[in-house]
């Protein structure tokens, strides 16, 4: 190990520890257990032939301590299953010092692609497959590990582990992709990918394990779920990211570290990006405690889990919990890192308090940083607030597009449909309440965008890509009207489930009836979509549109709470409220015949795809955020977000949302100039595909400049015409302040004010899409 620079490159922050660290009694056992596997497997004197590049001394193995970090993340395991977990994470930080010496330091990429495909022959599913025999330490290791592990799992969590430990060792070529060309990741690539790369999410499933449960399968792809899993992943991560910056940025010369990436992005010192690191961290672990408080208690309900079921969740949680106060508590101790002093350690405690093993729960903190106190300032946003216009900044935008020679036919048909769907109607049961009238369509010109973004399309293609677009933004606009202003979930969840019967197998077969205009059009819109699909193509639509209408839950368990969300929380999710995944599908049925399906779940494929919803979706933000804080009492707005978590004013948060959106946009670039030609080869594609996939590929750079193009040519988020909107009966409807849009929404259906007519009923409820 590299001897440690006498002054550390930051003061450590004082960090968010909400639950106390346990240290399991069995610590001493699986010290000797973990030293002696390690010398059976050779990664303590490995035999001769392996002996190069030395890797590990034992007195290495002894500083790093191992089973101190399983005995602090795992306090209540019994001694057999700490020796195995801690055997674990022997072998996974061996794979990565062992993967560090051998292909990134010679950024030897070929050979790093050889050695990583082997290693999944290692981890059979389906225990009757025989495994390769190993050829070295790693090999001998993983294969050990998983036959001890996962036979007494079911299948289904063997697949997640499987896959989760897959992901762990593949994305390392990521890293050394990065090192090979001095690339540093921008922040949102940066924390998907150290996820992926971090291995935390594996840790999670291992806590299963730990822990003697299983997370019931039908739940375990839910979004309360998910979000448990990878906050759990950013909180690990991004802890590890501070106490290894010396190590990795300044001993080893890697460039996947949070600080690092704060650094570059937004052009500050150290200390600073290793602040707002911290910061980051502690609203991953808040976003944890929301996810587990506000969102589990209803998710048992709606699929009645058992009274075991409920229990074996519970345990897992607390399991990672566990994991993440005695990770934090290893930190602090290990020599692998960085930790002397600092708010990392007893900063701002009681001096008197009690120091040692297991005592970080006494160890009161005094800052705010500490107590999580941060937290507060996301329920505090005053809705209607007046905040201006924005000034629009220079965009990045490489690409271009053309208008769709059928933009004229397509504002006609899409309009006719729309008002044979009953979009343009007044409400039912509600005679002279719209969501829509024949201005409001003409405004929006959705059309339009669909001529930008499929500027190819034949007049069919164009008429049903406008019809999607038609329809996604009316029902973004249905769902608030009738749910987001009288805070009714369960309303909303009801109203969401019932739009799945409009999307069966075969559209032939649909008996559902439709009631409003939603469910009227997509029942439509799916027979004349899904019918030429086939099955494999077909689920993958039906999930993109799902995905997209259950994120507006979301969306309201937010106004709900009246809380801006987590920022990588919000990011996430954005890319589905926005719809993107739903037009980019569209797309992908263009192009995929002659495309192997696997490609299309690559990670640089994939990678394309987030860079350009998260523009897309980025320049939405900005373009609307006057019409949805001002007019319409919104707090899911990127900008705001941003302005809120760093304490920046409109025109900074707009600055730096837009650097967001270059960032990504350079991130496209970087991935077609260099990872398509790699992902091709790797793939073996032909001619043909190679010529689909770039036209796939032109499809999405037509997507980012045809969204922009639209939003800069229509009225619909101008000052001009939001006040036209709002301006019948505005002062006597909308009273302002914390709690009173339910009030409003009410007079209006059925309420006191029996006096309002419809004019001012239809100004007020003619609400804009968000997305």
């Amino acid at each position: 190990m590299a001897e440690a620079h006498a002054k550390q490159p930051f003061e450590l922050p004082a960090f968010y520890v909400p639950w106390p660290a346990r240290l399991n009694p069995n610590l001493e056992g699986a010290r000797v257990h973990s030293k002696a596997w390690a010398r059976a497997m050779g990664i303590l004197d490995p035999p001769k032939e392996e002996a190069k590049p030395e890797i590990w001394t034992e007195a290495d193995f002894d500083a790093h301590d191992y089973a101190l970090l399983c005995a602090y993340t795992h306090p209540e395991a019994p001694g057999p299953e700490l020796d195995l977990v801690t055997d674990w994470y022997v072998w996974v930080f061996f794979f990565d010092d062992h993967f560090l010496e051998v292909y990134k330091r010679p950024q030897d990429q070929v050979g790093a692609k050889k050695y990583l495909d082997r290693l999944p022959l290692f981890m059979p599913v389906d225990l009757s497959v025989t495994p390769p025999e190993p050829t070295n330490a790693v090999e001998r290791g993983l294969l050990d590990l998983w036959k001890r592990t996962v036979p007494t799992k079911s299948p289904e969590w063997r697949k997640r582990f499987f896959e989760s430990t897959k992901a762990l060792l593949e994305e390392s070529t990521w890293e050394l992709s990065n090192i090979s060309e001095r690339r540093v990741a921008n922040p949102i690539e940066y924390i998907e990918m150290r996820r992926k790369v971090g291995g935390a999410p594996w840790s999670a499933d291992l806590v299963e394990h730990a822990v003697f449960v299983e997370v019931p399968a039908r739940i375990a792809d839910t979004r309360p779920m998910r979000v448990l899993k990878d906050t759990f992943a950013d909180g690990v991560h991004l802890r590890n990211d501070l106490f290894s910056y010396e190590r990795e940025i300044l001993e080893e010369g890697e460039l996947s570290n949070c600080v690092l990436v704060m650094e570059r992005f937004l052009d500050i010192d150290t200390q600073r990006a290793a602040n707002l690191t911290n910061d980051i961290l502690t609203s991953r672990l808040q976003q944890f405690e929301n996810t587990a408080v506000a969102e589990l208690p209803s998710l048992f309900e709606e699929y009645a889990l058992t009274p075991d079921e409920r229990a074996s969740v519970l345990v897992y949680i607390r399991g990672l919990q566990d994991w993440q106060s005695g990770g934090h508590e290893w930190h602090m101790r290990s020599s692998r890192y960085m930790n002397r002093g600092g708010g990392g350690s007893a900063a701002g405690a009681f001096p008197l308090g009690p120091t040692g093993l297991g005592t970080s729960a006494a160890r009161l903190p005094w800052s705010p940083g500490a107590l999580g106190l941060g937290r507060f300032k996301n329920f505090t946003h005053v809705p209607y607030k007046p905040v201006g216009p924005v000034t629009l900044p220079r965009f990045y935008m490489p690409y271009t597009t053309s208008v769709n020679a059928h933009l004229d036919a397509a504002r006609r048909n899409s309009k006719q449909w729309a008002r044979k769907m009953g979009m343009l109607d007044s409400l039912p049961g509600l005679p002279g309440v719209y969501i829509w009238d024949d201005h409001k369509f003409d405004v929006a010109d959705v059309a339009l965008c669909g001529a930008l973004i499929h500027p190819a399309a034949s007049g069919p293609e164009l008429d049903l890509t406008a019809g999607w677009l038609v329809w996604g933004t009316y029902a973004d606009d249905y769902f608030p009207a009738l749910y987001g202003h009288t805070r009714d979930m369960a309303g909303a969840k009801a109203f969401n489930a019932r739009l799945k019967a409009f999307m069966p197998d075969d559209p032939s077969t649909l008996t559902a009836v439709p009631t409003n205009p939603v469910e009227r059009g997509l029942a439509d819109l799916w027979a004349r979509t899904a019918g030429p699909m086939s099955p494999s193509w077909r689920n993958l639509f039906r999930k993109a549109v799902q995905d997209m209408t259950e994120s507006w839950l979301w969306e309201l368990a937010n106004q709900i709470q009246n809380r801006i969300p987590d920022p990588v929380d919000y990011v996430e999710m954005r890319r589905k409220t926005f719809g993107a995944d739903v037009t980019m599908s569209l797309s992908r049925l263009s192009q995929g015949s002659g495309i192997p399906p696997e490609v299309f779940y690559s990670r640089p494929i994939r990678g394309l795809e987030n860079s350009v919803a998260d523009y897309a979706c980025l320049t939405n933000d900005i373009f609307s955020y006057q019409k949805e804080l001002e007019f319409e009492g919104e707090l899911n707005n990127g900008v705001l977000v941003i302005q809120r978590f760093l304490d920046l004013d409109k025109a900074g948060a707009v600055e730096v949302v837009n650097k967001l959106m270059t960032a990504r946009m350079q991130q496209f670039e970087h991935t077609v100039a260099l990872e398509l030609p790699a992902l091709a080869d790797n793939f073996g594609l032909d001619a043909s595909a190679r010529e689909k996939l770039h036209g796939y590929v032109k499809k999405m750079q037509q997507y980012m400049a045809g969204v922009l193009r639209w939003h800069q040519a229509v009225d619909r988020y101008k000052e001009f015409e939001l006040r036209n909107t709002r301006k019948l009966g505005q002062p006597s409807l909308r009273p302002t302040g914390l709690g009173t849009s339910a009030a409003r929404i009410a007079s209006l259906f059925g309420g006191t004010r029996s006096d309002v007519d419809t004019r001012e009923k239809n100004a007020v409820l003619q609400l804009e899409r968000k997305g």
